[in-house]
């Protein structure tokens, strides 16, 4: 299980930074939602999370924890029980393909002059690395504490749902999440995202501080930046898994009560996966308390 939680953790870097576009305002925040309605004899919970967190910022709310312990299963976006997903997983951050052959000599002098500057590594060590495990290095950079004071808010879900012998499911698999990332940000496309450490590192500080504070809406508000998210990684990376996603929940939430996590940044606006619930006659409402 050590090494599953490790392995998820490399997958919660790596994607914790790629993210989605605003819209108005909605004063309707929490990071708990009930979903009831539509034939539901139980009602089934959707947490928003902060996927990577320090431990001094590092809080979960008791009613999620309740929301948790009364539902019959646990699902987060990738299952990290699931031992074929994780082999999948270490796939996912290494290639046979180099890094320095997919780029001219100028590009590759160019991307091993910003790992060392910025990310200390350089382009020898880091050569096997694919588009994502590249990525991954913008995320470890952009969080403002060593790795061993870092919290993942899904892994301490998972390990309390272990604990409590709940079932445990995923929404969407590694090879979905890999197609999703190779369709947003082509090699160059993270390189160019890598320049801008120092933007996720400001990006960072303020999502922490507004999902401390339950404003999912600003959460979702911060990754307005074009230079960030484009519409068609928009597109790739939360409309697409957001619709994919709402299509498996309800035969979930029809067999058991279910517990559903995933980034905050996937519950608001018009294709998110709040609205997608109610669009399809789900009853979701914010949580204040439990």
């Amino acid at each position: 299980m050590k090494n599953l939680i490790q392995l998820g953790f490399a997958a919660l870097l790596s994607l914790n930074m790629i993210t989605v576009k605003a819209q108005k305002k909605n004063s309707e925040n929490s990071t708990l939602w009930e979903i009831s309605g539509n034939g539901l004899t139980k009602p089934s919970y959707l947490a928003g999370t902060c996927h990577i967190m320090c431990s001094q910022d590092f809080e979960i709310k008791p009613k999620v924890m309740k929301a948790l312990e009364k539902s019959d299963q646990f699902v987060m976006e990738i299952n990290y029980t699931d031992p074929a997903e994780m082999v999948a997983m270490q796939k996912m951050f290494q290639t046979d393909k180099k890094l320095s052959d997919q780029l001219s000599s100028e590009e590759a002098k160019e991307l091993d002059k910003i790992l060392i500057a910025d990310y200390g590594t350089d382009l020898k060590k880091m050569d096997n690395s694919s588009s994502p495990g590249l990525y991954a290095l913008i995320s470890m950079k952009a969080v403002p504490c060593p790795q061993t004071d870092i919290k993942l808010y899904e892994i301490e879900l998972l390990q309390n749902a272990l604990k409590n012998k709940k079932k445990v499911y995923g929404l969407e698999k590694v090879e979905d999440q890999m197609n999703s990332i190779n369709k947003a940000y082509d090699l160059k496309g993270v390189i160019g995202q890598l320049k801008m450490g120092k933007e996720y590192e400001k990006l960072l500080k303020e999502m922490v501080a507004a999902f401390k504070k339950e404003d999912v809406q600003s959460v979702y508000t911060l990754f307005k930046d074009d230079k960030i998210m484009n519409a068609d990684q928009e597109k790739a990376m939360l409309t697409d898994r957001n619709k994919n996603w709402a299509e498996k929940m309800p035969d979930m939430m029809k067999k058991e009560s279910s517990f559903f996590a995933v980034g905050g940044a996937h519950l608001m606006g018009e294709n998110g996966v709040i609205q997608l619930l109610k669009s399809k006659g789900y009853t979701v409402k914010p949580v204040a308390s439990l």
